[in-house]
């Protein structure tokens, strides 16, 4: 998998992504410019890194991590069975808030779908969007 996101971002355009886990550490996620009508395919190279193909926060880069990412197919299930769409969408597009001396390491995604769809101002609402019924498909029944 991590394998096949290398050769993704080196066959597409890529723009780096960078998450500080400390002041002397830095991960990159490549970002390769994929559809924005593909949510399953944006979760496979934006959100599989840290959160694993399944979702569930086991990706490749999350033991590099300071916290585990959060098993994304448990959201619904940890608002009372309901997908709560506005939240996943604010922390998409803005990030999650930091708590006590730790900042969150979710990258900041709407500026990014921004750079991505500088051709179309449309394309980052599309790809949140769409984004966001993948996660919603992938939700513990």
């Amino acid at each position: 998998m991590l394998q096949s996101l290398v050769i993704a971002a080196t066959c597409a355009l890529s723009i780096g992504l960078s998450s500080a886990q400390d002041s002397s550490t830095k991960i990159t996620i490549p970002v390769p410019v994929v559809s924005p009508i593909d949510g399953k395919q944006m979760f496979t190279n934006y959100c599989s890194p840290c959160h694993g193909g399944n979702g569930r926060g086991e990706g490749p880069l999350a033991s590099s991590l300071q916290r585990s990412p959060i098993d994304l197919t448990e959201i619904a299930r940890n608002n009372r069975g309901r997908f709560p769409e506005g939240r996943v969408m604010s922390v998409l597009e803005t990030g999650v808030p930091s708590s006590g001396n730790r900042s969150s390491q979710m990258p900041v995604w709407g500026p990014v779908f921004v750079r991505i769809s500088h051709l179309s101002p449309n394309d980052k609402d599309l790809r949140i969007v769409n984004l966001i019924r993948y996660l919603e498909s992938i939700q513990a029944k």
